[in-house]
């Protein structure tokens, strides 16, 4: 048999599809699993690792990021790969669209993609796609060359732009979206997005099942209202002041909307993005029951598992949809441990001190949304999931197994024969403490400072090249644009 590239010996492999991690080693072959074995000879292997009976879950495909919202794309492409491999996250999926932010312009994606892929090109530590936002109709336009030419095979929309600003109340979002001025961001361009991405999905039947809508579903009309009622209150503050201001009938109502449309454009491939709420689950299963032939999946943010308005460190908690009670990270976690939530996510939005705080720095209001996660989306959903029940089985369907599929990248989400070498060590015996200024992020804070973890990530390894060793970065940035599908 011709010698391994790498042998990982010693370590407790999880699988989506088994009840219990199983002692194997881990052959790896040209950037593939080549054979999973109780021990494997390592003679004549270019490299052997010990991992120490640690836990080797599948590495995290992060279905969810922005790289490059509040700082340069290049560089947030270099630094916050980082802090994905410091999590145990080996394929990112970032948002991106045209207008303010990003590349703070418009236009088609025939051009403006290019300019993407030229400022993430070798720049990146993990693997990388991309989901497109269509702004204008001409972006409906070309949703079938995106799937051709790019590999992009979902989509999103932003259900409160075009009446609701992205930190705030705002009376000029023609300018912040850069459409035209006789152009609308409303209800019936989605509805016009929802039918691009069906009549994509016929154009191209073979890839119909991966190719997807995604939808941040919260209200315009419904959160300037509550926005206005709560300053003028003014009895609220700081985090709860936010959520209040963003009230969770408002994501519920939105659901309700996109689902409607769903039904209605026949587009029966939905991903309801980032649900915070008792609410916002509730009315996301009822409108599946509504609505038995849409494929609904629903996501939920590690930030709105670990963090409530009174446990996040500051103002650095602001977030769209906002962080919430108690009581519905609670009910999050119910809905989690009973199978109504489909993957978790990190969300993802590096956002600088000197950026996030305005003037005044204690104005909610002012504060810029977002704030990263990625190396903390593993760590935390195992301590925490750990002492609720959730096995490291469902863990790795979570994080691995199931955006995989739903995103077309067959070539991850599990550690198996023929698969993308892409794993990650876990000490789940290693208690530490949340400090932002250990993160590889460049963002100085972090809401969860503080906040204890039972796991770690210590070694993360890219198609059989490892990328963190003892919890540092190392080598290269060796990270690919998967242009999807991807294939075994």
């Amino acid at each position: 048999m011709e010698p391994f590239d790498l042998v990982v010996k010693n370590v407790r492999v999880v699988r989506h599809d088994q009840a219990e991690p199983a002692a194997l080693d881990i052959g790896v072959r040209d950037g593939r699993v080549a054979h999973l074995a109780p021990s494997i000879d390592p003679t004549g292997a270019k490299a052997v690792v010990d991992g120490g009976g640690k836990l080797a879950f599948p590495g995290v495909v992060d279905a969810h990021q922005h790289w490059g919202i509040y700082h340069p794309l290049a560089e947030d492409t270099a630094t916050e790969s980082r802090a994905c491999a410091q999590g145990g996250v080996t394929s990112a999926i970032n948002y991106i669209r045209t207008g303010q932010y990003y590349l703070n312009r418009g236009g088609p994606y025939r051009e403006f993609f290019p300019e993407v892929r030229s400022a993430t090109d070798q720049k990146s530590y993990v693997d990388f796609a991309f989901h497109v936002a269509p702004m204008t109709a001409e972006h409906i336009d070309e949703i079938p060359e995106l799937i051709r030419d790019h590999g992009i095979t979902s989509f999103k929309v932003f259900m409160f732009y075009g009446g609701h600003g992205l930190h705030g109340r705002s009376t000029d979002q023609s300018s912040f979206l850069m459409i035209p001025p006789d152009a609308r961001y409303d209800y019936a361009h989605f509805e016009f997005v929802m039918r691009g991405v069906q009549a994509a999905r016929e154009q191209f039947p073979d890839l119909a099942d991966e190719i997807s809508l995604s939808l941040h579903c919260e209200t315009a009309e419904i959160m300037r209202a509550y926005t206005r009622l709560v300053e003028e209150d003014g009895s609220l503050t700081g985090l709860a002041a936010y959520s209040a201001s963003r009230p969770p009938h408002s994501e519920g109502l939105a659901i309700s909307i996109a689902s409607y449309l769903a039904h209605e454009t026949g587009l029966p491939t939905i991903n309801l993005l980032h649900l915070t709420s008792e609410k916002a689950v509730d009315a996301a299963l009822r409108m599946a029951k509504a609505f038995p032939h849409v494929d609904f999946r629903r996501e939920v943010t590690i930030g709105h598992l670990l963090a409530d308005i009174d446990t996040a460190y500051g103002l650095g908690g602001k977030v769209n949809p906002p962080l919430r009670p108690r009581e519905d990270v609670e009910a999050l976690w119910g809905h989690l441990l009973d199978g109504h939530l489909d993957w978790v996510v990190s969300d993802h939005a590096c956002c600088r001190a000197e950026t996030k705080f305005g003037e005044p720095a204690d104005d909610i209001f002012v504060a810029k949304s977002g704030f990263g996660g990625a190396e903390y989306l593993l760590p935390g959903l195992v301590s925490e999931g750990s002492k609720r029940g959730l096995s490291y089985s469902r863990v790795a369907e979570l994080t691995s197994w199931a955006p995989a599929r739903r995103f077309g990248l067959a070539t991850k989400g599990a550690i198996a024969e023929g698969l993308d070498a892409d794993f990650c060590l876990v000490d789940e015996k290693h208690t530490w403490t949340v400090r932002a200024d250990e993160s590889l992020s460049t963002q100085e804070y972090t809401p969860f400072e503080g906040m204890e973890l039972t796991a770690r990530v210590t070694d993360t390894f890219l198609r059989g090249e490892q990328i963190l060793r003892g919890g540092a970065v190392v080598g290269q940035p060796r990270g690919r644009y998967l242009a999807r599908p991807t294939r075994p």
